[in-house]
């Protein structure tokens, strides 16, 4: 369906911090800032998919990106340092959005890769907050949107460690409202459902699982990472300036 969507002219100019903002649903996240004319800074470990998104922009984008595994806190630190420099200043507004949903057998799972899958889809989003709360404070306010999934929601099996970390996800922004809210820093959380991806595409996407997606949803239609963007605007915006410790649900009604 195609519509006419909102501008909001307290995004312009504001910096922007996404991670894994390089493909799939964030780089829709990073290209929608940048469309309402904020200053984006953004992290990845893939330089060939960010150097194509940043192609794609229109000349004198306030655009930057960083190459960093989110797993290493020092170098994502560091990371974040460098792209507040290139921005000429502190994040308003974070956005935790990198994450990897690679399927798993319980019986698989190492102590090990639980730690790991814990650290891909979970640790990074409490120390980047703790990295940009602050320019947060420092600037009287700000917005922390963390990415969760309604994989769990749905009971979906297959990989009770993402799982795990995306339901955790939950607990983590409702913590960060509390504590940072005196600041006038907010925190909500935003589930995606099935978001039409490359790399859903590519890797689960059949015919079948497309009519199971289809007929669970209270909307049929399929979800793409501008249903995903648009709720992150709004949401980093100054219309939603007393929204705090709350879930979002962008996924046709899946239920």
């Amino acid at each position: 369906m195609s519509g006419q969507f909102a501008r909001y002219p307290s995004l312009v100019g504001r910096r922007v911090l996404v991670t894994g903002g390089a493909s799939g649903i964030g780089a829709g996240i990073v290209e929608h800032f940048l469309d309402q004319g904020a200053h984006v800074g953004f992290l990845d470990l893939d330089a060939t998919a960010a150097a194509a998104l940043i192609a794609r922009q229109p000349e004198g984008a306030a655009v930057e990106f960083r190459r960093v595994d989110l797993r290493d806190i020092p170098a994502v630190r560091a990371a974040i340092a460098e792209l507040r420099d290139a921005l000429g200043g502190g994040f308003t507004a974070l956005v935790n959005n990198a994450a990897r949903d690679d399927r798993h057998a319980i019986d698989e799972i190492t102590p090990d890769y639980w730690d790991e899958r814990m650290a891909t889809n979970l640790r990074h989003q409490f120390f980047c907050a703790q990295a940009v709360k602050d320019d947060m404070i420092a600037a009287g306010g700000g917005s922390i949107v963390n990415m969760s999934s309604n994989s769990f929601l749905l009971g979906q099996g297959g990989m009770p460690a993402y799982t795990a970390a995306k339901s955790a996800v939950i607990g983590l922004t409702r913590a960060l409202a509390r504590d940072l809210g005196p600041h006038h820093i907010r925190a909500n959380t935003v589930y995606p459902g099935w978001i039409m991806t490359e790399r859903q595409l590519n890797l689960w996407m059949t015919p079948e699982a497309d009519a199971k997606r289809a007929a669970g949803q209270c909307i049929p239609d399929r979800l793409h990472p501008a249903d995903v963007a648009r709720m992150v605007l709004w949401l980093a915006a100054d219309d939603s300036a007393l929204v705090t410790a709350q879930d979002f649900i962008v996924d046709g009604g899946w239920r």
